[in-house]
């Protein structure tokens, strides 16, 4: 059984201790970036999805930082553009299968979304994953853990209400808060899947 929503958030402050600043820049960046790139006439939504990347090394700047606490780094958020194609193929592939089954009803398109959630992280531990084969294995990690990675998500809603009244300057410290929270559930899957798979634990790049 992976920890329950209570214990990963703890988990995530506790690697962001010490390291809030830089999450903060980090993600202020992010949203930046992928901000600009969207109000761009005419061309801003081709730009968004040609930096679909950003989103993985998102990911990946938190994923590292709940390895080693060692902080979150701004260059990391461009460390999907080192492997364009493979990066870029997966993260545009990802998007358009949640796409397609939200236009049958929102519900499935939300549960696909958590089915999918992993494949960030599983682009970085496994370099020879590519496409559906990336997707595909973030599938079978969350069978059976999409209702806890839906409370944890969940579990933010009363953080995000006070962000609401600070005018949405809150989200600065949210959005990394978050962040963090999938890293570490991410690893708790990870472990779980690797255990009842009896698959040798995969060493990380960092």
């Amino acid at each position: 059984m992976i920890k329950r929503a209570t214990e990963i958030r703890s988990e995530a402050r506790l690697s962001l201790k010490g390291n809030w600043g830089m999450a903060v820049v980090t993600f202020l960046v992010f949203g930046i970036i992928t901000g600009v790139i969207g109000i761009i006439p005419w061309i801003g939504w081709i730009l968004s999805l040609l930096a679909l990347p950003l989103s993985f090394g998102l990911a990946v700047a938190f994923l590292n930082n709940a390895r080693t606490k060692q902080g979150v780094k701004v260059e990391t958020l461009f460390e999907g553009f080192y492997d364009y194609g493979r990066i870029f193929g997966t993260m545009l592939l990802q998007s358009v299968y949640t796409f397609l089954w939200s236009l049958l009803l929102v519900i499935p398109g939300i549960i696909k979304q958590f089915s999918y959630a992993m494949t960030p992280f599983i682009l970085k531990d496994n370099p020879e994953l590519k496409f559906n084969g990336a997707i595909e294995k973030s599938m079978a990690m969350m069978r059976g853990y999409k209702w806890k990675l839906f409370c944890l998500c969940l579990s933010f809603i009363g953080w995000a209400i006070l962000c609401v009244l600070t005018l949405g300057i809150g989200y600065l410290w949210l959005g990394p808060y978050i962040q963090q929270s999938l890293a570490h559930f991410y690893l708790e899957v990870k472990a779980e899947y690797e255990r009842n798979n009896g698959e040798a634990p995969a060493a990380s790049a960092e």
